[in-house]
């Protein structure tokens, strides 16, 4: 079993808003998630923040990643991804009404993962405030 491959397997079925059922399988039961970033405070599971990513994809349009760089520290178990997320406030259920404005925000996804090649802890570092300034979330 190729623990990275599943992380990148995690990765792509995430950020592709897949949802939780394509990205279950590959994550331990209640396995954690940190983000120390205000919109992700309350997230405290993987599962819990796959939802919170497939909520902000239904009001975003044109969501899309490029990711840059990946790589898995075999004596950690931990697979790092460096991407860029797009995307456009077009939808009703954000903050305030529909901004037409297009973030383009750069993350980091740590994925520690267990002997049988499944996500037991996420964290997420990301600059939150730069991505809801340029939404036109907050000034």
């Amino acid at each position: 079993m190729n623990l990275f491959e599943n992380a990148q397997k995690f990765f792509h079925n995430c950020e592709s808003l897949k949802g939780w059922d394509t990205c279950k399988d590959l994550v331990a039961e209640n396995a954690p998630f940190q983000g120390q970033c205000e919109p992700l405070l309350e997230i405290k599971t993987v599962e819990e923040y796959v939802g919170w990513m497939l909520g902000f994809g239904a009001i975003t349009s044109g969501c899309s990643y490029e990711l840059h760089s990946s790589s898995f520290d075999e004596a950690n178990n931990t697979a790092l991804f460096f991407a860029t997320y797009t995307a456009t406030h077009t939808g009703e259920g954000g903050p305030v009404p529909p901004t037409n404005k297009t973030t383009n925000a750069h993350y980091v996804y740590s994925l520690k993962m267990n002997d049988e090649g499944k996500i037991v802890s996420m964290t997420k570092i990301w600059n939150a405030p730069w991505t809801l300034r340029e939404l036109g979330w907050m000034e």
